[in-house]
């Protein structure tokens, strides 16, 4: 995989995922076919402020650059298990690397990391720790709790 110049608001967090810090411009999404991604994430709904194309266009930009993309909408304040469960099947199938992006990274690097931590067997208190020391500080409580009791249940 060829290195990411241009983008500069990433976090790759293992050889399959990287984090977008913030949502991709059409030379970004350029950038991640050159750079050999074979997938993108988007997690912001429709209606969300500030977005260089709403998630149609986005899809339809992606495919035309020869990439598989998935629209997974999370509201940052309604994170739900069925979400993850949506989210964690849609990258189970996707073909890597892949690209996974909201507004901030906050949702995505959440997202993600439950995932890994669900599959490798994790504690929810080690996720939460990993989370922080990749640089995913969660400085919400409430968050901070989800992505810890959701790691936990994948456990049993």
């Amino acid at each position: 995989m060829t290195n990411m110049k241009a983008m500069a608001n990433i976090k790759k967090i293992d050889a399959r995922f990287t984090i977008g810090m913030a949502p991709p411009s059409a030379d970004d999404l350029r950038e991640l076919a050159q750079a050999d991604y074979k997938s993108v994430v988007n997690l912001r709904c429709e209606a969300e402020p500030d977005q260089p194309f709403k998630p149609a266009r986005e899809g339809k930009e992606v495919r035309t650059l020869g990439l598989v993309y998935s629209h997974v909408p999370v509201a940052g304040d309604a994170m739900t298990e069925a979400l993850v469960e949506q989210f964690r099947t849609a990258v189970k199938t996707l073909p890597g690397p892949v690209f996974v992006h909201c507004a901030s990274g906050k949702r995505a690097g959440a997202l993600t990391v439950m995932h890994l931590a669900a599959e490798n067997g994790m504690s929810g208190d080690a996720t939460v720790k990993q989370a922080e020391a990749m640089g995913f500080a969660c400085d919400e409580p409430a968050l901070k709790r989800f992505v810890r009791d959701y790691v936990d249940g994948q456990s049993g």
